[in-house]
């Protein structure tokens, strides 16, 4: 087995409005059932998905956490307007984001943007992946697979790793269960998240800060279908998290 990761070089400075599938269909030659990796970055710019800095009047709630994390309370206030549900509020602001997206300050980020603005996640990232593919596909005429990533911490370990946030045309598990391993036995429950693993992989070619690469190709890894797909069948459901559970139980306690 073979896979190919690769740049997509000479992309400008994203600014909203920007048609990606264009850009990217101008930048490099696609092939059918390639995976086109895209930094949510870029995604949320062409969108216009950023928040204006001086537009925010930061609530009671948010200036007291801000003063317990040490951050700034116009970004806390963005972020509690992001969340449906905070999981931890200190020593940082871990959320679940309108999108269903699990992470601290709900993604938002003020860099790699305009110093006067938060820049958001996409606001439906399976819908911007599904935009993007098949514009590509409109663009270029290739059926390709498209995930948006992001970086996420990990808990208990140092450093950050790529993350699917939303995908296209792949779907987000492979799903193991009920075939063999190498003694004969039957596999129960072994569920592998190709995405993010595809996006931990690209992102070893995006870089970051000043000299990244917002744009990587997959290629020779064909999990491409047609069925429909969300980036949400990954996310576990609600009754059978236990660290959500645990998460909960915590803030109830000291409540």
């Amino acid at each position: 087995m073979r896979m190919e990761l690769f740049t997509v070089d000479g992309l400008p400075l994203i600014k909203k409005g920007d048609d990606l599938a264009s850009m990217i269909c101008e930048c490099t030659e696609l092939e059918d059932h390639d995976a086109v990796v895209i930094a949510s970055t870029i995604v949320a710019k062409a969108e216009g998905a950023m928040v204006l800095k001086s537009d925010v009047v930061p609530s009671e709630r948010a200036i007291s956490i801000a003063k317990r994390i040490g951050k700034d309370p116009a970004l806390v206030q963005v972020v509690l307007d992001r969340s449906v549900e905070e999981l931890v509020e200190c020593p940082l602001l871990l959320v679940e984001n309108l999108n269903g997206h699990v992470s601290i300050n709900a993604g938002i980020d003020d860099s790699n943007v305009e110093d006067n603005y938060f820049l958001e996640l996409p606001h439906d990232p399976d819908g911007s992946a599904k935009t993007i593919g098949e514009r590509i596909a409109d663009r270029c005429g290739k059926d390709v697979s498209v995930i948006i990533t992001d970086t996420n911490g990990r808990a208990f370990k140092i450093g950050q790793t790529g993350v699917a946030v939303g995908v296209y045309r792949m779907h987000p598990i492979l799903d193991w269960r009920g075939e063999k391993d190498l003694f004969g036995n039957e596999l129960e429950i072994t569920e592998e998240a190709v995405a993010d693993e595809i996006a931990s992989a690209a992102n070893l070619l995006m870089g970051e800060a000043a000299g990244g690469n917002p744009v990587v190709i997959v290629r020779g890894f064909d999990l491409h279908t047609r069925d429909d797909v969300s980036v949400k069948e990954m996310y576990r459901p609600d009754n059978e998290d236990i660290i959500r559970k645990g998460l909960r139980c915590l803030r109830q306690s000291s409540d």
